[in-house]
């Protein structure tokens, strides 16, 4: 933290230099004065290494041989091994913790728990995951979340919906806490809460309510008024979210520690060495090195000689970390991945670089005067819509592409050109006014996809015959419940993105702005 303030306040002395004419760097492009006033007051930032974020590791990218290297004893084949290339990135260290997750309920029910409680309800974990109807654990169910004893064990009954707010509300304080240490913003907490707090996309806008000096506007027509921070100054960080599947899987493997000058001098089927879920080095000879279930009824050992030591969650950090330096890859909880699930995880045509399931384009929305982007009023929240089609473009054509390349009409095995639809039921209704008021229906992305999978949107569920829709995400990891084949880094499963369950917690992730190799 030393370091981030250090820097930050180098970066606000050099935009006030160069406000006052200190520093006559060139452009290449023109040769014009940059950081000048007096030349147009083009500013360049000279930030130029993107700082790690508070509980974040570094995680350098590469290519790999994503998917199941050992046997498919399920015989589900659903991560079949391939090639794909991963960016550099960042990720937790840890899963996220309960003391983690409370400090989230916490600013959550202050900001806006007195004229919103139902947003403070519905990003509170459901305690009562714990209870299995056989089984006597109410003491988790009113003491796991809150008791001070688990405070550094990975939070659990978080859906992924509720994930994915965590993650904007840590980009939301993470960014806040830079502004002000640099004196760009003043910390006024008791005063901006609610709608009015600080969020990231909100400032970004121009719409933050809050006070501070800025930083210096170099634009002539400014009149030396200050102005807000933006996305070129390299101050604030991209945002916190869940990783891919790809990711996941690339980060719990560490391939930093088994390769030798591009060569993989050893397939890993765990997030460690070997094929052994015990430790080989000798000081630690045959000591389990994750939280998991060894047989029915063995979850932690006998008495006096444990095996792993817990028969539920663990501290998030008990066992040894992976090359990367990642905790609990393997074990403890499984983990929710932003991917929506599909048995192929490579489809033909699919994107060897980077490749993740579940875009959605949108853009911010308008207020009604069309002058300044739309805000919800109790929230505070920017409102994002989805970009219109458009059919002309050759990288995409519409805003939700879930079911690309599976679920949508290309990959079906149903003729549905040629049939008519004998009910409204599921389809969308298209009303063209121009032509008269004629009814036209196509069917929504999310009725593609259950035409697809035999789904049915009725109560009558012996009419379902799969589980996968377009809200089931990717879960990675094997948990306490579960055997070592579920530790396996290839080995993936999926869960409803509105349910939780006391096996899944999850940890965030964040782009890596420049250099692929971080800062030397």
């Amino acid at each position: 933290m030393k370091f981030l303030k250090f820097s930050f306040l180098m970066l606000t002395s050099v935009l006030l230099l160069t406000a006052c004419g200190g520093s006559k760097d060139k452009s290449e492009t023109t040769g014009w004065n940059l950081n000048d006033t007096e030349w147009g007051g083009f500013d360049r930032s000279t930030y130029s290494e993107q700082i790690t974020g508070p509980g974040l590791v570094f995680i350098e990218g590469g290519s790999f041989q994503m998917g199941r290297v050992a046997d498919e004893s399920r015989f589900s084949w659903n991560n079949l091994v391939h090639t794909v290339t991963v960016s550099s990135f960042y990720m937790d260290e840890t899963e996220v913790s309960n003391i983690s997750y409370r400090e989230f309920v916490y600013w959550m029910n202050r900001a806006y728990g007195e004229e919103y409680p139902e947003l403070v309800k519905q990003i509170y974990p459901d305690t009562t995951v714990w209870r299995s109807r056989l089984s006597w654990v109410e003491n988790f169910v009113e003491n796991y979340f809150q008791c001070a004893m688990f405070n550094d064990y990975p939070v659990v009954g978080v859906t992924w919906e509720q994930a994915s707010q965590y993650c904007k509300w840590r980009t939301d304080r993470v960014n806040e806490k830079i502004l002000v240490d640099a004196g760009i913003i003043e910390l006024a907490q008791s005063e901006l809460t609610g709608a009015d707090a600080f969020q990231t996309d909100v400032y970004l806008a121009g719409l933050y309510k809050g006070e501070g000096r800025g930083v210096p506007d170099l634009n002539p027509a400014s009149g030396g008024e200050s102005r807000n921070v933006r996305r070129s100054d390299g101050i604030l960080l991209p945002n916190y979210r869940l990783p891919t599947e790809a990711e996941w899987e690339f980060a719990a493997l560490g391939m930093i520690g088994n390769t030798y000058d591009e060569r993989i001098v050893e397939h890993k089927t765990y997030p460690w060495a070997g094929q052994s879920v015990r430790s080989a080095n000798k000081k630690y000879y045959g000591q389990f090195l994750a939280n998991f279930k060894r047989s029915r009824g063995d979850a932690m050992g006998v008495a006096g000689n444990l095996n792993d030591g817990w028969e539920y969650t663990a501290p998030v950090r008990w066992y040894f970390p992976n090359d990367y330096g990642l905790y609990h890859m393997a074990g403890n909880v499984a983990e929710w991945c932003g991917d929506v699930y599909r048995k192929d995880a490579n489809p033909i045509g699919a994107d060897d670089q980077n490749p993740f399931r579940g875009n959605v384009y949108q853009y911010v929305a308008m207020s009604e005067d069309g002058e300044e982007a739309a805000i919800d009023e109790a929230t505070g929240n920017l409102i994002y819509q989805n970009v219109p089609d458009d059919m002309n473009r050759r990288n995409y054509r519409q805003a939700d592409n879930i079911n690309y390349l599976d679920g949508d009409w290309n990959s079906s095995i149903y003729d549905f050109e040629s049939k008519e639809p004998t009910s409204a039921a599921g389809w969308l209704r298209e009303t063209d006014e121009e032509d008269g008021g004629d009814e036209e229906y196509t069917r929504s992305n999310d009725e593609q996809t259950n035409q697809m999978y035999h789904r049915s949107d009725s109560l009558d569920r012996n009419n379902i015959t799969s589980m996968i829709n377009n809200r089931v995400r990717v879960v990675k990891g094997g948990s306490w419940r579960d055997r070592a084949y579920w530790m396996q880094s290839g080995t993936r499963r999926y869960y409803d993105q509105d349910r939780s369950t006391a096996w899944i917690g999850f940890r965030c992730a964040m782009d890596r702005m420049g250099s692929r190799t971080g800062a030397k």
